[in-house]
C-alpha cells in the first residue's frame, strides 16, 4: 500500500473513526456557525453517587441527547459584546482591560439578553420571551417580566447543563487547560490563553465560571432524554453555574459543581460569572418537576406578584387550574417568593377547580361543563401534595362554587349534572344544591331549586345563572329569594351561550362567552368570531360591556376571579390551533389583558383573590398604614438575599419587646450563633445575614436595632477580617429600592410610635413557606448539617487585597467603632466574634476563604481588638485564632461557616461570657 493511503486511513481514524467523537465534520450536516464547534448527541452524566458532593449535586443522573448543537469556543469576550451591544443596542456594563477578557459581573438576564440579540442580529426567531426588562443602576438586567425559554427555537442561547458536560467531559483536564489558583493571580485572563482542550474548546475549566441555561433542580438516579433542567428554580429561584473559576485549585473544579458560595439566582452577578454561547433546538424537551417526575411540556409562570397586585390590590392571590395534558390539578400562588407552577398527581380527572374563601382548600369534579352523566365532587388542601383529598358522598355533583353564608357558615354549592341546558325539560329534571365545609368534612347536602345553576348565586341570593348553550338566570320575585319565589328567564335573546359566571362583588354583573350571536354584534357594531369577546351583562341581563381577545386569540373558560371585592375575569386564551394555550387576566376597568400562564393545554382557571377588610387606624400610632408600602419587604423580582431579610424583619417584629440580645453581622453569624441556645434571662434573636457588611450592620442597628429593641442589652457580632475590605451590600443600595424599607424610612423607621399592625403586614408579605418553616421558629437562626473541615481549601479572593488598598479596611473599622460608640450611649455591650473558619487556610498562604495574607492578619486583629482599650463597652473574642482552635472535627458546613455542632459550641461560650458581665436583664415578658 502507498504511504500517502496510510496517511489517509489515519486521518479517518483520527476525525472520524472513534465512537464517541463530538466533532462531526461532515458537510452535510452542519450549517457554518462562527465561532462555534459542532457537538454530536450522546450520554452525559449530572451529578455524582459521591456523598462529598451537596445535596443538590446528587445523586448520578444520566441523560441522553438525541440532537446535536453548537458550542461557543470560548466565554463571550468583552470585545464581543461591546460590538453587538452598539448595533443591537444593549445596556454597556463599561470596559474591561481589554477586548480578549471574557465578559465577566453578569447577571442570567443580560446573557439570556445578549443571546437573544446575537439572534436578531441573524434575523432569526429568539429562544427567550418576555414582556418587561428590569436593570439597576449599572445597566444590568435583574428581571424579565413574563420570562419563558423556548427550547424548540433554532437560535441561539445559553448551553443546558446536560450540552455543558457533554462537551466539557470529553476532555476534562484543569490542571493543563486553565487560568486557576496555581496559575491566574486570582484575576481571568485573555480567552484561550491557558490552551484549548483535544477538541478545541478553551476555558470550560477555571476563567470564569459561565451560566447555563438551566434551573437548579434536584437529580434523580434514572436517564432521562433531551433534559433541560427543573420546571423552576424552586423556593429560591436558584440558577446553574458551571467550570470553575480563576481563584480555585484545579483539583477543586470538576463537572458536577453546579453553584457558588451562595444562592445563585438569575439577577446574582459577580466578577467571577461570565457565559458562553450555544445555538440550535432542542426537540421534544424534558424537565424534572419538584417530585422527580419526567415532565416533555411545561407551565410557565408569566406575571409576577407585583403585577398581579396592581389589578387585584393584593400579593396574596391564587390561581388554580387544569393542565389538561396530564388532567391534574395544577396551581401557582403568587404569594410564595419564586413563582413556580405547582402540579397535584392524581388519577382522578380534575375539571372546574374553585378555591375557598380562606385559600386553604380547592374543590372540583370530574365531568365538565357541556358534558352530561355522573360527576364526582372532591375536596382536597391546596398543597404540594393535594392532602386530605375526600370525595362528597352524593350520587352525582358538579361544577362546585364556594360561598360565605350570612350565618358564616362556609358552604359549596354544584349541581346535579353539568350537560346541555338547552332543553327545557331535561333542564328541569336537574338541580342546584349546597353542602356546608367545615374542619375538613362536608356536612348534610340541603337541595336549593331545580335546574343547574351553575354560573354562581348572587351574594343577596336573588339572581342564579346557568350558561350551558343558554344564558339561564332564575330571579327573586320582590321581597324573597331565589329559593323562595323565582321565576327562571332565558337572557340573551336565547341565542348560545357559554362560560356562564356570576360576579361576587355584590354588582350581579355576568360575564360569558358567546358564538358570535345577533345581540352580540349589535352591542359591539361588528362581527367577530366564536368567544371573541367576553360579554358582561347586568343583573336584568342587559349587555354593559364586552373585552375583545388578544389578537389570533379567542377567549375559553372565562371566570370572574373569586372571594369578591374583586372585577377581574380569568380566561383561557385558545389559539388558531384550537389548544389552550394561555390563562390571562382581563380588567374590566380598560379591557386589559394580564398573561398569567402559558402552557400546551391549560382550562378551568380559577383565580382566588384574598378577601379584604375594612381598614382601621392603629391604636398606638392612629396612622393608616398604606397596604402596598408596609410590610412589604420582598417583592416578585428581588434578590433571595431580600427574601431571608424579609424573614429577618419579621423575626425583629414579632420579637422587639422580649429580645434583649441582637446577634447581627454576616453568614458566618447567622449560622454560627443560635439564639434558642442562650439560657435565661438571656433572649436572643438572629438578625445576622449573608453577604452583611460592617456598613450594613451599623444602618440596620441605628434605624432599626436599637430604637426598637427597647430591652437591648448585648450585640453580638460577627467581624470576619478576610470580609473587611467588603462594603455597601443590601443596606447600601437593595432595601431601599423595596416597598417596605422605604416605606419605613419615609417615616422616619416609626422612632416615636410603632404601628402594631406592622407585624400582621410583614406575615401577610410575600414571602416562602420554607423560611416560615426553617427560620420563625429559631427566632432567625437557619439550622445547617455538620461535617469535618475540608482538608484542601482555597481562598475565592485575592489575598493581596489589603496590600493593594487598605482603605476599605479602615472605613470598616471606623464604622465599627461608630457602632460600638452608638451601642455605648444606649447602654448596650458589644461582643464582636471572629468566627471559626477552615483551620487548613494555614496551607494556602491565606488568612481565610477572601483571602488577605496571613502575615498580615495578626496586625489587623490587634487594631479590631485595640478598640476594647477605648471603649468599656466592647469585647473582641478571637474564636478562629488564626486555625489554632478546638474548633476541629465535625462542627463545619463549608470552609468559612460552622454547622449546628460547631454553633452549638460557639453560642455556649458567648453564653458564658455575657454571663461574667455586669449585665441586668430585664424580664422578657
Amino acid at each position: 500500500m502507498e504511504k500517502t493511503s496510510y496517511l489517509f486511513i489515519l486521518f479517518l481514524l483520527l476525525v472520524g473513526g472513534c465512537e464517541n467523537h463530538t466533532l462531526d465534520i461532515s458537510e452535510d450536516k452542519q450549517e457554518a456557525i462562527d465561532g462555534m464547534i459542532f457537538v454530536q448527541g450522546g450520554m452525559a452524566t449530572l451529578g455524582s453517587n459521591d456523598p462529598e458532593f451537596k445535596a443538590s449535586e446528587r445523586p448520578a443522573m444520566k441523560v441522553k441527547l438525541d440532537y446535536d448543537f453548537y458550542l461557543a469556543i470560548h466565554e463571550l469576550t468583552c470585545g464581543e459584546y461591546r460590538a453587538l451591544a452598539k448595533e443591537q443596542k444593549l445596556k454597556d456594563f463599561g470596559k474591561c482591560e481589554n477586548d480578549s477578557l471574557p465578559l465577566a459581573n453578569v447577571t442570567y438576564y443580560d446573557a439570556v439578553l445578549y443571546a437573544n440579540a446575537k439572534s436578531k442580529s441573524e434575523n432569526r426567531d429568539t429562544s427567550y420571551t418576555y414582556s418587561k426588562a428590569t436593570y439597576d443602576s449599572e445597566g444590568h438586567c435583574t428581571y424579565l417580566d413574563a420570562f419563558v425559554f423556548h427550547p424548540e427555537i433554532k437560535a441561539y442561547r445559553l448551553p443546558t447543563e446536560a450540552e455543558w458536560v457533554l462537551a466539557a467531559s470529553k476532555d476534562w483536564a484543569p490542571a493543563k487547560f486553565s487560568w486557576n489558583a496555581n496559575n491566574s493571580e486570582y484575576r481571568a485572563h485573555d480567552v484561550c490563553s491557558a490552551g484549548a482542550d483535544a477538541f478545541g474548546f478553551c476555558d470550560l475549566a477555571g476563567n470564569v465560571k459561565e451560566w447555563v441555561n438551566d434551573w437548579a433542580g434536584h437529580f434523580q438516579d434514572t436517564t432521562v432524554t433531551n433534559y433541560v433542567g427543573s420546571l423552576d428554580g424552586g423556593d429560591l429561584g436558584e440558577r446553574v453555574l458551571k467550570g470553575g473559576f480563576y481563584s480555585e485549585k484545579p483539583s477543586e473544579m470538576n463537572t458536577v459543581a453546579r453553584g457558588d458560595d451562595y444562592t445563585v439566582e438569575a439577577s446574582t452577578r459577580a466578577e467571577r460569572i461570565g457565559f458562553r454561547l450555544a445555538f440550535g433546538q432542542i426537540p421534544s424537551p424534558t424537565w424534572l418537576d419538584a417530585n422527580g417526575k419526567a415532565k416533555t411540556s411545561v407551565v410557565s409562570a408569566l406575571a409576577d406578584a407585583a403585577a398581579l397586585k396592581k389589578l387585584t390590590g393584593t400579593y396574596n392571590a391564587i390561581l388554580v387550574f387544569r393542565n389538561d395534558i396530564s388532567g391534574n390539578l395544577a396551581y401557582i400562588n403568587y404569594n410564595a417568593g419564586n413563582l413556580s407552577v405547582t402540579e397535584i398527581y392524581d388519577s382522578i380527572e380534575v375539571y372546574h377547580p374553585d378555591i375557598s374563601p380562606d385559600g386553604k382548600h380547592v374543590a372540583f369534579c370530574t365531568k365538565p361543563e357541556g358534558i352530561s352523566g355522573i360527576s364526582e365532587l372532591y375536596v382536597r388542601d391546596l398543597n404540594a401534595k393535594g392532602t386530605h383529598r375526600i370525595k362528597l358522598d352524593v350520587k352525582s355533583a358538579a361544577i362546585p362554587r364556594w360561598r360565605i353564608q350570612d350565618n358564616g357558615d362556609t358552604v359549596i354549592v354544584y349541581v346535579t349534572d353539568a350537560g346541555n341546558n338547552k332543553d327545557e325539560s331535561a333542564f328541569k329534571e336537574t338541580s342546584t344544591w349546597q353542602v356546608k365545609f367545615e374542619n375538613g368534612k362536608f356536612g348534610t347536602p340541603k337541595k336549593l331549586f331545580n335546574g343547574a345553576y351553575h354560573g354562581g348565586i348572587s351574594e343577596d341570593n336573588t339572581l342564579a345563572i346557568s350558561g350551558a348553550r343558554l344564558l339561564r338566570a332564575r330571579i327573586a320575585k320582590k321581597g324573597s329569594t331565589i329559593t323562595e319565589k323565582a321565576r327562571d328567564t332565558i337572557w340573551y335573546d336565547k341565542q348560545q351561550a357559554c362560560n356562564a359566571s356570576l360576579a361576587q362583588d355584590r354588582s350581579k354583573r355576568t360575564a360569558f362567552l358567546d358564538f358570535s350571536g345577533e345581540p352580540g354584534e349589535d352591542f359591539v357594531g361588528e362581527s367577530y368570531a366564536t368567544h371573541e369577546r367576553i360579554f358582561i351583562a347586568d343583573s336584568t341581563g342587559k349587555l354593559i360591556q364586552s373585552i375583545k381577545s388578544p389578537k389570533s386569540y379567542t377567549f375559553d373558560h372565562s371566570e370572574w376571579a373569586s372571594n369578591g371585592e374583586t372585577s377581574n375575569i380569568v380566561a383561557t386564551l385558545t389559539n388558531i390551533n384550537g389548544a389552550h394555550t394561555k390563562i390571562v387576566l382581563a380588567n374590566p376597568s380598560d379591557s386589559s389583558i394580564l398573561e398569567l400562564a402559558e402552557g400546551e393545554e391549560l382550562w378551568h382557571p380559577c383565580l382566588w383573590v384574598e378577601r379584604k377588610t375594612q381598614s382601621s387606624q392603629d391604636a398606638s400610632s392612629e396612622f393608616v398604614l398604606d397596604p402596598d408600602s408596609a410590610g412589604v419587604y420582598y417583592t416578585s423580582n428581588a434578590s433571595a438575599r431580600a427574601l431571608k431579610w424579609r424573614y429577618k424583619m419579621e423575626v425583629l417584629w414579632q420579637h422587639k419587646d422580649s429580645a434583649n440580645i441582637a446577634i447581627m453581622g454576616s453568614s458566618r453569624a447567622y449560622y454560627g450563633l443560635d439564639p434558642t441556645l442562650f439560657s435565661a434571662p438571656i433572649y436572643a434573636i438572629n438578625i445576622a445575614m449573608v453577604e452583611n457588611t460592617i456598613q450594613g450592620v451599623l444602618s440596620f442597628a441605628n434605624n432599626y436595632i436599637i430604637p426598637h429593641i427597647k430591652k437591648l442589652k448585648c450585640i453580638i457580632l460577627s467581624t470576619d477580617l478576610d470580609r473587611f475590605n467588603s462594603r455597601g451590600g443590601f443596606w447600601n443600595k437593595e432595601a431601599w429600592t423595596l416597598p417596605g424599607y422605604a416605606y419605613d424610612r419615609n417615616h422616619d423607621f416609626w422612632s416615636i410610635n410603632f404601628p402594631e399592625s406592622l407585624l400582621e403586614k410583614t406575615k401577610k408579605g410575600l414571602g416562602d413557606e420554607e423560611y416560615v418553616k426553617k427560620m420563625l421558629p429559631y427566632k432567625g437562626y437557619w439550622h445547617h448539617a455538620s461535617y469535618d473541615w475540608n482538608e484542601n481549601p482555597s481562598p475565592s479572593n485575592d489575598s493581596n487585597w489589603f496590600d493593594l488598598d487598605s482603605t476599605r479596611f479602615y472605613s470598616n473599622l471606623k464604622d465599627l467603632e461608630s457602632l460600638i460608640e452608638l451601642a455605648e450611649e444606649h447602654n448596650i455591650w458589644v461582643i464582636a466574634v471572629e468566627v471559626p473558619q477552615n483551620p487548613n487556610y494555614n496551607k494556602t498562604g491565606a488568612y481565610g476563604k477572601y483571602g488577605l495574607r496571613r502575615s498580615i492578619a495578626p496586625r489587623l486583629l490587634k487594631s479590631i481588638n485595640n478598640l476594647s482599650t477605648t471603649h468599656s463597652n466592647f469585647i473582641f473574642i478571637d474564636e478562629y485564632n488564626m486555625g489554632e482552635n478546638d474548633y476541629t472535627s465535625g462542627v463545619s458546613n463549608d470552609d468559612d461557616h460552622l454547622g449546628d455542632k460547631g454553633a452549638e459550641l460557639l453560642t455556649f461560650r458567648i453564653d458564658s461570657l455575657i454571663k461574667t458581665l455586669d449585665i441586668e436583664f430585664k424580664s422578657s415578658k
